[in-house]
Formats: structure tokens, C-alpha cells, sequence
């Protein structure tokens, strides 16, 4: 390994954590410093901790090389599990937890999308192959707080800057460059920084090497974010939207939508979601949703999803009477009428700012209706119509939907006595 360098002083005091008092998280530090070496917690759980946001992935950083990782946490009686032992990550897990154990590292080459790594004893290289200062925060056991790249300051800012040059940080790794992003719509405010920008503007064309996983996974959580809209924006200003979501048009109705799931409607249950908000990004047919899905690499279920919440029929009024109410849950399921209800409404407002006295009383009653959807279940069976003398197959599926159509159209009041005597009747 190389020889150390002279350790930072550390910066401040983390105050007392519940994550670090936990009894997993302590049996796994006591394990990984039994030969006395120096341990620290690294990346966002430092960050989020120091913003006071909840912790929820526990990393941890040694410079034992992750042979002697496993070795001391088998010992301790505790699972190690090598998930990425080319690049000196195990995890440890205890009881439901799991904690990722990276050994202390250094780039010795790069390809744009993954590093060859060496392992090293100083704290200081390693931070220095962290993608932004924030990131490159490290604590203590004891919670003393070690800064190398004045990432404390730039959290309270509410700055995102690279840890060194934005140019070369992103030629390391090109996901950088969409992660700027996520980390400027979750922890930054504007304005943005500037080098930041030159080098996100600048290697743009870099996108296009990620694989659409990556991507996804990114453009996601940047959707999920408080105001996905301005970081939106941001991005087609840097001409970076165009290689990611080039079908992305007006971002208007994304910001009502965001508004209406985080602020407008207080609903039990009612989450951003960031496909919903892709669909409100959005305004593509059938072929579109495809090409959108097989770039980002969408499963079915979420492509065959993001198509029902485009599909131009979607739309749901509140001017709907009771029964076209319960009619149109039942056709399209509670969620789905939730979301093109969010959708409709998010439309409208970013249309019309300032809507009629009542209007959003509406929607909010049409919305939270969806949510209380309780679906309503056909009372007859294929087994009823072979018993009354139709031949299986086509046929019985054509009596039963013909049935089922007067069933909705009497709101679901009839039972299966009267639903058996309409189907006789169609015989």
C-alpha cells in the first residue's frame, strides 16, 4: 500500500446518532476494529446526518484490505458477503441490517463508467476519488468529523461542487454527470455552481455511453425530488435533457403535479411517484412509450403503465356524476384512477392558475374517491355459463362481458341470481 499521509485534524463533532447506537452497528465496528484499526463512517450517511435527514444505508470505510474484512467479521459471528471484492466492498449483515465495508482506495484508471482501483491507507486519497465534497465527509465512531474539501460548508450552502476538477471527476465516471443533477434538485440551491455547470454542459455527449439502467435510476430520483421541475429545466438548459428524456416537453404540469402529491392533497398513502411524474413530463403514443421504455430499460409492468397514464382516454373530470364515478374506477382500478385523476388536475391548473371557487374541492373529492376505490368483483364464473350449456371458450368470455356490461351499467347492484338470469336470457 502506499505510505499515509499526515491525517486531517477532524473538523467538528457529529452529536449522538440513534444509527450509531444501534446494537448491529456496534457489533459491526467492534469487530472491524479488534486489531485497533482506524474505522470511519463514510459518505451519505455522514451528509444526511450532518443535514438532519433520516440515515439509511450505513457505509463504512477501513484500510484493512477486505480479506481481513471477512476474516474479522466471521470471527465476530457476523456474515460477510463479498459483493464487490474487486473494488474492496463487503457487506456485512447482522439481524435485518445490512452495512457496505469498503477497504480504502485510490483510481489507478478509468473508462468513463468504471474504475480499476488500488487499496491505500490514506483518508485523505480516498475522499479524493468521492464525486462531490458533500460526499467526501467522514465520522468517527466517536462522531468526530473529518472535512478534507470543505464539504460541511458547501452542505450548509446548499452548494454541489466536485472534489476537484468537474471535468476530470466526470471523465472518471460519466453517471457524475447526471448525478450533479440529482444531488442539485435533493440538496442544492440556486444558484448552481458555475464550473459544475461548464463541465455538465460541456461533456454532455457523455451520457450517451451509460447504460439505460443508470440512467433510470438517476432521472428517477431527480423526478422524486421536492421541485423535480427547476432541476428539469436545469438540465435542458445544459442541453443534457435532450440525451437523457428528449420527448420531455413543458415542465409546467410536472411542477403542479409535484405540488398537488406533496402539498395540495393530504391523502394517507398519496406519495410522489416517479412515473407518474414521467408521465406528466411527457405527452407520447403508444410508439413513444416504447421507445422511452426500451431506452430507460423499464420493466413491463412499468411500461405498460406509463402507456394506460398517456393514453389519451386518460383523463378523469370531476364533473363526473357518482355513478360514471364508480363506472370508471371499476374500468381502470383505483390506482390507475388516482394517478390520470393527479394528471387531469395537474393539467387543468397549469392551464388555468387559478380555477373556479370549488373546483379544486372537486378534484380533491375525485382523488381521494379513487383512493377509497374498493373493487367491486363480477358475481358470475366461467363455470356458470358452461353450466348453462355454452361451449367453452370464446363464446363464454362473449356472454360473460356482455353480462358484466349490464352489471356496471346497473352500478354493480345486481348479485348472482340476477346476473345468472341475464345470461339466459342472452342464450
Amino acid at each position: 500500500m502506499p505510505n499515509r499521509t499526515e491525517p486531517l485534524a477532524p473538523v467538528g463533532k457529529l452529536a449522538p446518532q440513534p444509527w450509531m447506537d444501534l446494537p448491529e452497528t456496534r457489533a459491526v465496528i467492534a469487530a472491524l476494529t479488534r486489531d485497533q484499526a482506524e474505522v470511519r463512517f463514510v459518505g451519505g450517511c455522514v451528509r444526511d446526518a450532518l443535514a438532519h435527514r433520516p440515515v439509511t444505508d450505513i457505509d463504512i470505510a477501513t484500510h484493512d484490505p477486505p480479506e481481513k474484512v471477512i476474516a474479522l467479521l466471521e470471527a465476530a459471528g457476523i456474515r460477510a458477503v463479498p459483493t464487490g471484492i474487486a473494488h474492496g466492498t463487503v457487506t456485512a449483515v447482522t439481524g435485518s441490517r445490512h452495512f457496505e465495508i469498503t477497504t480504502l482506495r485510490i483510481d489507478v484508471e478509468t473508462d468513463g463508467r468504471r474504475a480499476k482501483v488500488a487499496f491505500t491507507d490514506d483518508w485523505v486519497a480516498d475522499a479524493a476519488r468521492r464525486d462531490f465534497t458533500i460526499n467526501a465527509l467522514s465520522c468517527s465512531p466517536a462522531g468526530d468529523v473529518y472535512d478534507p474539501f470543505d464539504g460541511m460548508a458547501d452542505l450548509a450552502a446548499g452548494r454541489i461542487r466536485f472534489v476537484g476538477r468537474a471535468t476530470e471527476r466526470i471523465r472518471e465516471d460519466a453517471l457524475r454527470l447526471l448525478r450533479f443533477f440529482r444531488f442539485q434538485a435533493t440538496f442544492g440551491r440556486p444558484p448552481p455552481d458555475p464550473e459544475a455547470l461548464d463541465a455538465c454542459r460541456a461533456l454532455a455527449p457523455l451520457v450517451d455511453q451509460l447504460s439505460g439502467e443508470r440512467v433510470r435510476s438517476e432521472l428517477f430520483r431527480i423526478l422524486l425530488a421536492p421541485d423535480p421541475a427547476s432541476t428539469i429545466s436545469l438540465m435542458r438548459g445544459e442541453g443534457v435533457l435532450e440525451r437523457v428524456l428528449p420527448e420531455a416537453g413543458d415542465v409546467s404540469r410536472l411542477r403542479v403535479l409535484a405540488w398537488l402529491e406533496t402539498t395540495a392533497v393530504k391523502i394517507e398513502g398519496l406519495e410522489p411517484d416517479a412515473l407518474r411524474r414521467l408521465a406528466a413530463l411527457v405527452r407520447v403514443d403508444g410508439e413513444g412509450t416504447r421507445t422511452i421504455a426500451e431506452r430507460l430499460r423499464l420493466s413491463n409492468a412499468e411500461r405498460d403503465r406509463l402507456a394506460a397514464l398517456a393514453a389519451p382516454e386518460a383523463a378523469l373530470a370531476p364533473t363526473m356524476d357518482a355513478r360514471a364515478r364508480r363506472q370508471a374506477f371499476h374500468r381502470l382500478g383505483g390506482a390507475a384512477a388516482r394517478d390520470r385523476a393527479l394528471l387531469a388536475w395537474a393539467e387543468e391548473l397549469a392551464d388555468t392558475p387559478h380555477p373556479p371557487k370549488g373546483r379544486n374541492d372537486a378534484w380533491t373529492t375525485l382523488v381521494k374517491d379513487a383512493v377509497a376505490w374498493t373493487p367491486r368483483e363480477f358475481p358470475l364464473k366461467g363455470r356458470d355459463a358452461i353450466a348453462l350449456g355454452i361451449p367453452a371458450g370464446e363464446r363464454v368470455g362473449e356472454a360473460l362481458a356482455d353480462v358484466e356490461r349490464w352489471w356496471i351499467e346497473g352500478d354493480f347492484r345486481a348479485g348472482h341470481e340476477e346476473c345468472l338470469a341475464k345470461l339466459k336470457e342472452r342464450l
